[in-house]
């Protein structure tokens, strides 16, 4: 196949795989509290099986990145993704014991591992400099696949039960699987393996931790809210299935919209640094206005606001942690900001939790509302609106085909 052929169909194939992994991710992210509520779950125990999908993403993303980095089989990890999410929805829909439910989530955290790969392959299509407009793109797609999944889920949900959503997943990721079968893999001729020195240098890069940890701040708000308990707050303003699927779809297309815009455009226009403090600012005044939302509606235009902050600050600092990175440093570096944002993941929705049974979901909601304006501060305070430091060894910039 020549080299035009490939590039003609190599990135819209990938955003379709995009989509489908997310879509067969997400039928089961935004319900799952309340899925375990229903069962007969603590908002404690509903804060753990949540946040063990962050966990085990935290203690695999480094491992997955550097082996990717060492063996250049960034596909191979994308299938494996792919199939975990299928395993994860049919066990799902096989169960309703806690300890199996909250192993699935463990293996959908593993599946989710494998967003590195999916990540620094797209990256590699594009020219080295166009690191944030690459992330842009494939973020919009990663949003798109989660609107759909929620949608999707929200119908089946409402229709034929809460099980029925985990075999829509199921399918959704075995047809991601089949698609990612005919994925291009890009590698550099004579393309260097990542050594020890350069896992050590990539650890220790000053930029990559200071952007982790906001991304830490980022992913405790969104899980403990959004993607944990904000439902169950919706639940209790009498949400429906289906108007829960509506609340996600509120809080994810602003998401779609400010990864595609704020990477692409606003960024170069405005500057990282005042998109990534603005996107804080509203992730925090919209959290903390939950407790003060009397109806459904209002709730969902307050997740709107939120996740628009959302699309604007989380994309731009994915795009900023391997943005200085050589080529063969990416995946280690995405793997280990994805680790690290990992944490988030699990410690937001459990200190949530932990929240709601001791004191009340309402005082939940107003920490975290002043923890995003914190973090919007630490953002203004040390985020640089563009990379200045030169990549980190003496590899050329990879150049798209």
């Amino acid at each position: 196949m020549t080299t035009r052929a490939i590039s003609s169909y190599r990135i819209p194939l990938f955003c379709a795989v995009t989509m489908l992994f997310w879509m067969s991710m997400y039928t089961s992210v935004p319900i799952m509290a309340p899925y375990v509520e229903f069962l007969g779950g603590s908002h404690q125990l509903a804060g753990w099986i949540v946040g063990m999908y962050g966990i085990s993403q935290m203690l695999l993303r480094i491992p997955v990145g550097i082996m990717s980095d060492r063996f250049h089989k960034r596909r191979l990890f994308i299938t494996f993704g792919l199939l975990f999410t299928a395993i994860t929805g049919l066990g799902l829909w096989f169960t309703h014991d806690f300890t199996w439910i909250l192993i699935l989530r463990a293996l959908a955290g593993a599946a989710a591992a494998t967003w590195v790969d999916f990540t620094v392959l797209f990256t590699s299509y594009y020219k080295h400099e166009e690191s944030t407009k690459a992330i842009g793109t494939i973020s919009f797609f990663n949003s798109l696949g989660q609107v759909l999944g929620i949608l999707s889920a929200g119908w089946a949900a409402d229709k034929l039960g809460w099980e029925s959503v985990f075999i829509l997943g199921a399918i959704l990721g075995l047809l991601g699987m089949i698609g990612s079968f005919f994925l291009i893999e890009k590698v550099e001729k004579d393309a260097p393996k990542i050594t020890m020195r350069g896992i050590g240098n990539v650890a220790t890069d000053r930029t990559l931790l200071f952007v982790s940890l906001l991304a830490i701040l980022s992913q405790v708000l969104i899980f403990a809210t959004v993607f944990g308990f904000t439902p169950v707050y919706a639940m209790q303003l009498g949400a429906d299935k289906f108007s829960l699927s509506l609340l996600s779809l509120f809080a994810n297309v602003p998401v779609a919209l400010a990864s595609l815009f704020g990477g692409r455009r606003w960024a170069m226009k405005y500057g990282e640094k005042r998109m990534v403090v603005a996107g804080f600012l509203l992730m925090g005044i919209f959290t903390l206005t939950v407790p003060f939302t009397h109806h459904l509606w209002l709730l969902m235009i307050t997740q709107a606001f939120a996740g628009f902050g959302r699309g604007l600050s989380f994309t731009l600092l994915m795009g900023m942690s391997i943005k200085h990175m050589p080529a063969d440093k990416r995946a280690t570096a995405m793997g280990f900001f994805q680790a690290i944002y990992g944490l988030g993941m699990f410690v937001g929705p459990v200190l949530m939790g932990i929240i709601g049974d001791y004191f009340s979901l309402n005082e939940g909601f107003i920490v975290l509302g002043v923890l995003g304006a914190g973090s919007a501060l630490l953002a203004y305070l040390f985020v640089q609106s563009s990379a200045k430091k030169q990549p980190l060894g003496t590899n050329k910039p990879t150049i798209a085909q």
